[in-house]
């Protein structure tokens, strides 16, 4: 193990002995972003590589599919430093603020990810004069830009870093992205470790904005139009009545809670394992990996099915509407027809994420979203399905994004990870699981809140159940602007961490913190002043509207918790202490959430109103607590953790090379 090199003492070491740190402390579970890799992991892919090998040899291609290069020669991932943890999870299905994504193990840098390190590292060396800035034409436009990007203002901040004549011969005659002259990988590399050793390399609150803004606005388009096909379903369902609003918000929780977060959360070892298939060039494994979990994900989901078709009594019993209920398990009984897709479209997206093909999730979306309306206006109002056809449209809809992500690898890119289907699929199951339960356990622990808080929604009536639909709808909806905002602030603040710049982490972390205000602020103000319009979108029927737009208000309030507790959470992650996130996140929703939540509805009268003030007592909580622990934590120790990991594991890899 390489040694913890000496920690710088910040003013974060003189407030060590408080109370908050001594209650929390940082020495909970190290974080999966600088973990050395899973055992589980390894054997797994390990046992498949022997049996591969058992059968014939296994080609080993870990050739770049990057189009373009920083330079003459192919970069490496020793090169890459800045952006060495990429962005996992960021095609999950979107979720509600209580479901985090829980990473397993530190990701494999794919090639795309390497060049956009070594691009990263080039802009932060030219922002800090250790390169020369690009060429400018002297517009009135590049003199702005440069003067909010450039780190040059920083009080103490030398416009030129390090001395001419170690930068100067660095230089080739390459015309590139970087300007008139780019200088080698190795030789960036190389700079980059200077400047880092010497607490040259600064960033500015201008620069992270412009960063989070790029990584986070992506995923915000991908996250809502992966949520519109619920909420066409939804707005579909509303035009005929409170009941059938009531009866789809019962079967669409009841199905993620005991299908759809499942699923999701098994799925999260295939960040893990596909990712280290891909990096370590065995690419075939890959589509083993996701053709295994695939196949282990329909066997769970023939029991799941036998429930939803005979879940008429169960949710009877839990509902006292009984016409709601027996419509929510109908609706259930045909959702059983896009289970198939629902597993296939987990293992897609980590099949093509492994792989730095994040947009083709994107593209399936882009026509996958629209279809999805258009079946559900043909199946509900124009063939006269009602209530059936949302049903239909919503489990022909989940079909139809799988096979989109496959169209398009097999006809674009991405095939050369897919080796056809394999037998193998049906073996080493065990460790697979094994690795994947942690990840299912959380999430869904986290996520039964909202299904109790429905539940506990149905006992006041059916317009009050139909406007719980609204607001579950249109609270999740808002999620989809500051959970994109959170992950971007995670993979940023891995980044820095991991690059050893943890002034530059904290000065992102507070960016984020204070984005998180923004988008939660715009959030309030839309559900503030047009409530009584959002609520008017799902239904018709007034006395719905009158109950959401009322009841809005506390959501109003809630959402800026719902950001802060988002964006506090993914900073944790990206510090290294996500642990502390997951036991906030518990206790606030199972010790506050649900007492405060229960009591005001049931025992002070507020009812619907009652509910989400105790949801929204839940989330001020998890946000106050997250936030004083960032406060109160050690950055310099989170990144020399960081490095001295990293190195060790380089120097285990090295070993296995120089014994092999």
């Amino acid at each position: 193990m390489a040694e913890t090199p000496a920690l710088t003492i910040t003013q974060a070491d003189d407030r060590r002995g408080s109370v908050l740190s001594a209650l929390l402390p940082e020495s909970l579970t190290l974080p999966p972003l600088f973990l050395s890799t899973s055992p589980i992991a390894r054997e797994i892919l390990q046992n498949d590589i022997d049996e591969q090998i058992a059968d014939e040899p296994l080609p080993s291609d870990s050739d770049s599919d990057s189009d373009t290069d920083v330079a003459s020669e192919p970069p490496a991932a020793d090169d890459a430093k800045l952006a060495f943890h990429g962005p996992t999870g960021v095609v999950y299905g979107c979720g509600f603020s209580s479901i985090p994504l829980p990473g397993v193990d530190r990701p494999v840098p794919n090639p795309r990810e390497i060049e956009e390190s070594l691009q990263a590292e080039v802009s932060l060396l030219r922002d800090n004069g250790v390169l020369p800035p690009k060429q400018r034409h002297g517009s009135v436009v590049d003199r702005v830009y440069h003067h909010m990007f450039n780190a040059d203002d920083i009080p103490g901040h030398e416009s030129s870093l390090l001395p001419a004549d170690e930068v100067t011969p660095l230089l080739g005659d390459v015309e590139g992205d970087y300007g008139a002259q780019t200088p080698m990988p190795k030789d960036v590399h190389k700079l980059w470790e200077e400047a880092v050793a010497a607490h040259h390399l600064k960033t500015t609150w201008q620069r992270e904005a412009k960063t989070l803004v790029g990584y986070a606005l992506p995923l915000i388009v991908t996250f809502l139009l992966h949520y519109s096909v619920t909420i066409g379903s939804v707005l579909a369902v509303g035009r005929l009545g409170m009941l059938e609003l009531g009866a789809v918000n019962l079967a669409t929780m009841t199905a993620s809670i005991t299908c759809y977060v499942p699923v999701q959360g098994l799925a999260t070892c295939l960040d893990t394992l596909c990712s280290i298939a891909y990096g370590s060039g065995n690419k075939q494994l890959v589509g083993l990996q996701a053709q295994r979990m695939t196949v282990l994900l329909w066997l769970l989901m023939i029991p799941i099915a036998v429930v939803w078709w005979f879940s008429e009594p169960i949710l009877i019993a839990l509902v006292p509407e009984e016409e709601i209920a027996q419509m929510a398990a109908a609706y259930l009984r045909i959702l059983i027809i896009g289970m198939p897709g629902v597993a296939a479209l987990e293992s897609a997206k980590r099949f093509v994420q492994s792989q730095g093909l994040f947009h083709i999730t994107t593209y399936a979306l882009f026509i996958g979203a629209p279809v999805s309306f258009l079946l559900d206006w043909a199946l509900v109002f124009h063939f006269g399905w009602g209530f059936s056809g949302a049903a239909f449209a919503m489990a022909i809809t989940q079909n139809l994004l799988p096979l989109l992500i496959a169209a398009y690898v097999f006809l674009f890119e991405g095939s050369q990870c897919w080796d056809g289907l394999n037998r193998k699929a049906f073996r080493n199951w065990g460790p697979m699981i094994k690795l994947a339960l942690p990840g299912m356990i959380m999430v869904e622990a986290q996520f039964s809140v909202l299904e109790i808080l429905t539940i506990a929604a149905g006992q006041f009536g059916p317009a009050k159940f139909g406007a719980q639909s609204i607001l579950v709808t249109v609270t999740s909806t808002s999620f989809n602007i500051p959970f994109p905002l959170a992950i971007a602030t995670s993979t940023r603040v891995a980044n820095l961490i991991g690059a050893g710049l943890a002034d530059a982490a904290q000065v992102t972390a507070k960016v984020g913190v204070v984005g998180a205000c923004i988008v939660g602020t715009f959030n309030l103000c839309l559900f503030v002043f047009l409530r009584e319009q959002i609520a008017k979108v799902f239904t018709p029927d007034a006395e719905v509207i009158a109950i959401a737009s009322q009841v809005m208000l506390v959501c109003a309030c809630m959402e800026i918790f719902d950001a802060l507790a988002a964006v506090s959470h993914g900073i944790l992650r990206g510090i290294g202490r996500q642990a502390i996130g997951g036991y906030a996140n518990l206790f606030a929703y199972y010790f506050i959430a649900l007492p405060v939540g229960l009591s005001t509805a049931f025992a002070l009268g507020w009812e619907l109103s009652g509910l989400w003030v105790g949801l929204t007592a839940g989330l001020a909580a998890v946000s106050a607590i997250e936030l004083l622990y960032l406060y109160h934590a050690n950055w310099e120790t989170a990144a020399a953790q960081a490095q001295s990991i990293m190195r060790s594991e380089d120097a285990n890899s090295e070993l296995k090379q120089h014994g092999s």
